[in-house]
């Protein structure tokens, strides 16, 4: 995100809560620079283990925001979120940070972080992977929109009638006219 789009977020009469990439080095820099010489407004540790996948997750919050580049409009909270685990038996570790107009503590922070990963997850991913949307040659006018539109579609066709799996639903459906049709 840009500062331009922080700006014209606040001035809609929002708030934001964005992820600084590394197309940001300055403000990531300085984000872990703060993390690492102040103690936190507020923070929260939580371990989860599923199926194949043991995290814990620790959300970190600072309202220090001295030294950010006034432009960006609105902020007034500096999150640093790490992730430590396994997935299928390979250690990870990550470290995400983000900048948000809101003041919040760091369990709300992190409900909100985690709620957008579901849909991360559950759209997002699968109509990236699964229905490859990022790979499409398709880029003039509003077809890109509209094919994005007809996935979406298709994906809570899919949803509604009980398919967790969307790639096994395609290879069930995909030589099968009939059965397709009959979801509509």
């Amino acid at each position: 995100m840009s500062k331009k789009t922080c700006k014209i977020i606040i001035e809609s009469g929002n708030d934001y809560v964005i992820a600084v990439k590394d197309n940001q080095p300055k403000l990531r820099s300085h984000i872990q620079r703060i993390a690492a010489t102040k103690k936190p407004t507020s923070r929260v540790v939580e371990t989860e283990k599923t199926r194949d996948r043991y995290t814990t997750r620790t959300v970190e919050v600072f309202h220090d925001i001295n030294g950010i580049d006034p432009s960006w409009t609105g902020i007034k909270s500096l999150v640093r979120v790490e992730r430590i685990g396994t997935r299928n038996a390979k250690k990870y570790h990550e470290i995400v940070c983000y900048i948000s107009s809101l003041i919040a503590s760091a369990k709300e922070f992190a409900i909100g972080i985690r709620g957008h990963w579901g849909i991360e997850n559950c759209l997002h991913w699968v109509k990236d992977v699964v229905f490859k949307e990022d790979c499409s040659t398709i880029r003039l006018g509003n077809a890109p929109a509209n094919l994005s539109i007809i996935r979406a579609i298709a994906l809570n066709i899919l949803r509604r009638h009980s398919y967790h799996s969307i790639t096994i639903a395609q290879r069930f459906l995909s030589h099968d006219i009939d059965k397709l049709l009959r979801l509509v």
